[in-house]
């Protein structure tokens, strides 16, 4: 008989703010900027919290930082690689940069030219393979095994969605009173933070997952 593998243990709201004190001074604390238009045309108040203003342009360096930051000075100077379809390896470039070590991305064949620019430009070594974060992924874990490189997960993992999280505390710390919250579903990293965060302050309060029509991911998962 098989026995069932234990379900990963959640993330805590110690585990969040111990990532907000990792990221204090670090991450731009991006601010809720309201609406007026949009509030006024729906009956109530709407607000943005813009993590295009983040370092990186993206959310992900919230989770980079936060990972690199757990790592021991011997696990980050082998130097770090990851799997990234652009955001999350410029994340992990700009954090490997402000620590001193090198960095590796393996980003899709069709990866955007700015976003290959922007982590070439940070001091990364980029590879490009395949389409789809499975065959990334296991680029990555080649090269990972080869060179003993240390690998940064792009979201399934406690320390990132913890570091992603940080935007749920700061929407809490920001608007305590608030009711809902919309956040993209891509890999999960992002909405699983967002959303233990928010819950764990104001439980009452609903998340709303969002993901493109085109493609649905989490909804086909």
């Amino acid at each position: 008989m098989t026995t069932a593998a234990a379900p990963a243990p959640l993330i805590t709201i110690g585990d969040l703010r111990a990532a907000a004190d990792i990221l204090r001074g670090v991450a731009v604390r991006t601010p809720l900027l309201p609406d007026d238009a949009l509030s006024e045309r729906l009956g109530a108040p709407i607000f943005y919290k813009p993590e295009i203003l983040q370092r990186g342009g993206a959310f992900k360096f919230r989770g980079a930082y936060t990972y690199l930051a757990r790592l021991s000075a011997e696990e980050r100077a082998r130097g770090v690689i990851t799997a990234s379809s652009g955001n999350h390896g410029q994340g992990v470039a700009m954090a490997a940069k402000m620590f001193g070590v090198p960095s590796t991305i393996v980003m899709p064949t069709t990866v955007p030219r700015a976003k290959r620019d922007g982590a070439e430009r940070l001091g990364a070594r980029c590879f490009y393979h395949g389409v789809t974060t499975a065959e990334r992924i296991e680029r990555a874990a080649e090269i990972q095994r080869a060179e003993g490189l240390t690998f940064v997960p792009p979201f399934d993992d406690n320390i990132i969605i913890a570091g992603q999280g940080t935007c749920g505390l700061e929407i809490v710390e920001d608007l305590p009173s608030v009711g809902t919250v919309l956040v993209p579903i891509g890999g999960g990293g992002l909405s699983s933070g967002v959303a233990s965060a928010v819950k764990l302050l104001v439980p009452n309060a609903r998340v709303i997952g969002v993901e493109p029509a085109g493609s649905p991911k989490f909804t086909k998962a």
